[in-house]
C-alpha cells in the first residue's frame, strides 16, 4: 500500500470513473478497474514481446483483459522496383495470435472500429492524439527501453550504445497527449539499472532481446496490480550513472542517414567501429576525375563501406610511405605472396582501418581493392614512381580524402 498525499478522491474519479479507491487509516489500497479492452499500437520485435505477454495474460485472466486489438503501420515497398512489401513484424505476430489488426499510416480521419478502454503504444512511431487517448477510459501507457528522462526519442537503444553506457533499464510511462516520452512515470528499473552484457560488442538486437521481456513483464505487472491508475508514485530519481549524467537529459532522436556518414576529421577509430557495430555500414562521398568537353572535372560519388576493422600495415610497406596521408584518404596496399591487396585508411587519431568491401554508387558490392581500382578511386600512376620502385609493389592513394 502507498500513502496518498494531496490528491482528492473526487478528482481521480472524474478522470477515471471506474476506479474504486478504498481508504483505510490514510492509506490507499489497490485500485480496481473493469476488464480492459486494449488498443495495442506497435511495430517491431520489442513491441511484439509486450503483445505476446498481454495475450498470454488475456488467455489466463479474461476478467482482467477482455480483448486486444492491434494497430500497426502498413507495409512499406522496398527493393528494386519497389516490388517487395516489407510488413512490420508485429503484424505477423498478431495474425499468429488471431488478434484483429488495423493498419494505419496516420490517425487523421481514423476512428477505432471497436470500443477500447486502454491504449498501449510500444515502439509505434506515431503520436497517439488526444482524441484517441481521451476516448480511452484509462488513458494510455508506453513501454520505453531507457531510464527516462535520458534517451527520450525514437531510437533509445541505438543512442544508449552510442553513448557508451554500461547500464540501462526500462520505463513504463503514461502517454502524453502532445509529446513523445513526457508522460508520468508509472514504473522504472530500480536504481543501479541493468548491466549491458559485453557493452563493447553489444548490438542493438542484443540489447533489444535483453530489454523486451523485461519491459513486457513490467507492463503486465502494472496491469495486474493496477499501478497504471493514479495516483502514481514518482520514480524519476534514478541514481544510475550519476557521474555520466549531465544537467540536461540525453536525447535519442530517430537515426538518419547522416548518423552513418563518416567524419574523418573528428571521429577516431573506436568511434567509427562503434557506429558500424550499432548502425551498420557507413558511407562517404569520394571525388573522381571525369573528362568532358569542358575539360577534366571532379565528380562526387557515394561509397558505402563494409567490414571496417582495425589493421596493421603489410610488412612490405614502410609506414613512412603513407603516413603523410590525410585522415579519410583510401590507400590501396599491394598484394604479397601471402596476402591479397587491401584498402586501408588513416583515422584522425592516427590508427589504421581496413575496408573489406565497398559499394560504389551505381555498381554492385565488390572486394574493396577491386572496387577502388575499377572506379578509379585511387591514382593509377603513383606520384613518385622512380623513387618508390615498381608500380605493383607500392601503395596507391586517392587524389583527395573521402568526405
Amino acid at each position: 500500500m502507498k500513502l496518498v498525499f494531496g490528491i482528492s478522491k473526487p478528482s481521480i474519479l472524474r478522470s477515471f470513473p471506474n476506479v474504486r479507491l478504498v481508504r483505510q487509516c490514510g492509506y490507499s489500497s489497490s485500485a480496481h478497474h473493469d476488464p480492459l479492452r486494449i488498443l495495442f499500437c506497435g511495430s517491431d520485435a520489442f513491441s511484439s514481446e509486450s503483445l505476446r505477454a498481454l495475450y498470454e495474460k488475456h488467455r489466463e485472466k479474461p476478467e482482467l483483459i477482455s480483448s486486444i486489438d492491434v494497430v500497426c503501420r502498413p507495409g512499406k515497398r522496398t527493393g528494386r522496383g519497389l516490388k517487395v512489401v516489407r510488413e512490420v513484424p508485429i503484424k505477423g505476430i498478431a495474425q499468429e495470435l488471431t488478434l484483429p489488426v488495423h493498419e494505419i499510416d496516420t490517425f487523421t480521419g481514423w476512428e477505432p472500429p471497436v470500443p477500447y478502454s486502454l491504449v498501449i503504444a510500444v515502439s509505434f512511431g506515431l503520436l497517439v492524439p488526444p482524441r484517441i487517448l481521451s476516448a480511452a477510459q484509462y488513458g494510455g501507457l508506453n513501454v520505453h527501453p531507457s531510464l527516462l528522462p535520458d534517451f527520450r526519442g525514437g531510437a533509445p537503444l541505438h543512442h544508449t550504445l552510442l553513448a557508451g553506457r554500461r547500464h540501462t533499464g526500462v520505463t513504463l510511462q503514461t502517454l502524453h497527449p502532445n509529446r513523445f516520452d513526457h508522460g508520468e512515470i508509472v514504473s522504472q528499473t530500480p536504481s543501479g539499472g541493468i548491466d549491458i552484457p559485453n557493452p563493447d560488442t553489444c548490438t542493438v538486437r542484443d540489447l533489444e532481446h535483453l530489454l523486451a521481456p523485461i519491459g513486457a513483464k513490467m507492463l503486465v505487472q502494472s496491469i495486474e496490480g493496477a499501478s497504471f491508475l493514479p495516483p502514481f508514485a514518482s520514480k524519476t530519481t534514478n541514481e544510475l550513472d550519476k557521474e555520466t549524467r549531465s544537467d540536461r537529459p540525453l536525447l535519442a532522436p530517430k537515426i538518419t542517414k547522416e548518423d552513418t556518414h563518416i567524419h574523418w576529421g573528428s571521429w577516431g577509430r573506436e568511434e567509427i567501429l562503434r557506429r558500424q557495430r550499432i548502425l551498420g555500414p557507413l558511407w562517404n562521398m569520394a571525388g573522381v576525375n571525369e573528362a568532358n568537353q569542358a575539360g577534366e572535372q571532379t565528380k562526387s560519388i557515394r561509397v558505402v563501406l563494409y567490414g571496417l576493422k582495425s589493421s596493421d600495415l603489410l610488412p612490405s610497406v614502410p609506414v613512412s610511405e603513407i603516413q603523410n596521408q590525410d585522415p579519410g584518404t583510401p590507400i590501396l596496399l599491394p598484394a604479397t605472396e601471402s596476402t591479397p591487396a587491401k584498402v586501408v585508411v588513416w583515422t584522425v587519431d592516427r590508427q589504421i582501418l581496413e575496408i573489406k568491401q565497398i559499394i560504389v554508387e551505381g555498381r554492385p558490392i565488390n572486394d574493396a581493392a577491386r572496387a577502388v581500382k575499377k572506379a578509379r578511386l585511387v591514382s593509377i600512376e603513383p606520384p613518385d614512381q622512380e623513387t618508390l620502385g615498381n608500380q605493383s609493389d607500392i601503395p596507391l592513394t586517392a587524389p583527395r580524402p573521402w568526405h
